[in-house]
């Protein structure tokens, strides 16, 4: 069965790793083209390209591979194509190309949390489990057919990067054993419920912004979710803080306002029903660290809001 594998970040390195140990044809794997970063404008290409090299499989890059790569994938002639964490939207063309389909690795449970960021979206909205599902891929984004699905527990101490390697792994899992399946005939495909269906957009930088009128759980939700991007943060008499861990605790005042601010309790900020302690900050131009080792050596004053 030759595969071509479509992907480009770290998660889709764990499935194309995965893959490739596991002996599986990948004769072909297409990612994004090479990006020129840096003042130096050194060209930097995809993790996936660079495991492709190491493991000496072809390598086919385009800004668009409906428009500019049908010519090389017909002549490729795969059985089968598999996308995770692609980052392009596929003709129908294309989708229609591979006798046994195009295959998704996506990572929610659907039809929960269709889009771009599902694991950021699950751990803001509080789920208690979350989880890979492998789906045929039709033109309507993350709303094909379901093959199998791999759950897994939203940990308190979660944030959207440890779910992220978790979800990776058990997603190369389950792509193994969905292919297997495919190729042994034994697939058996379920429609989404589409009254069921939720889709969340991408996250930009400024959707980090803290919004101290949510309860304390949510704002807990919303730092884990937002962790390590777009990562979390507030403002306060101009300047930025970044957020990376709160916990509920004892206050009343109006929302975003310092309650505590010393050492021994921390940095206490007023909710909506309550109060948080940002535990971990790191001040505009400063270091990551406790909230207390902050206010050891910087006076904040209580009373003054942040989010202005």
């Amino acid at each position: 069965m030759k595969i071509v594998f479509m992907g480009t970040s770290d998660f889709s390195v764990c499935c194309l790793k995965k893959l490739l140990d596991e002996k599986f044809d990948v004769v072909a794997v297409v990612t994004q083209p090479d990006k020129v970063r840096g003042r130096r404008e050194a060209e930097s290409f995809s993790p996936v390209k660079k495991l492709a090299l190491e493991r000496g499989v072809r390598v086919l890059q385009y800004e668009k591979v409906s428009r500019e790569g049908m010519d090389d994938l017909r002549a490729i002639g795969p059985d089968v194509i598999v996308t995770a964490a692609f980052g392009q939207i596929l003709s129908e063309e294309l989708l229609s190309l591979p006798p046994m389909g195009v295959l998704n690795v996506h990572a929610s449970l659907l039809p929960k949390y269709r889009g771009s960021a599902p694991i950021q979206w699950a751990i803001i909205s509080g789920e208690k489990k979350t989880g890979v599902t492998i789906m045929k891929t039709a033109y309507k984004v993350d709303s094909g057919d379901m093959l199998l699905t791999k759950e897994t527990d939203v940990l308190p101490t979660d944030t959207a990067g440890t779910m992220f390697d978790k979800l990776a792994e058990i997603g190369a899992e389950a792509l193994t054993e969905a292919l297997r399946q495919v190729e042994n005939g034994t697939a058996k495909f379920t429609p989404q419920n589409e009254a069921e269906a939720t889709h969340y957009p991408r996250f930009k930088k400024e959707d980090g912004e803290i919004n101290f009128d949510k309860t304390a759980s949510e704002l807990d939700c919303f730092v884990r979710g937002v962790t390590p991007w777009p990562g979390a943060f507030s403002k306060l008499n101009g300047k930025t803080f970044k957020v990376f861990a709160v916990e509920k605790t004892e206050g009343k005042g109006d929302a975003g306002e310092i309650i505590f601010a010393d050492s021994k309790r921390g940095l206490v900020v007023a909710c909506r029903g309550g109060a948080v302690r940002l535990k971990e900050i790191q001040p505009e131009n400063g270091k990551r660290m406790s909230d207390s080792s902050f206010l050891l050596g910087h006076a904040l004053t209580v009373g003054d809001k942040f989010g202005g």
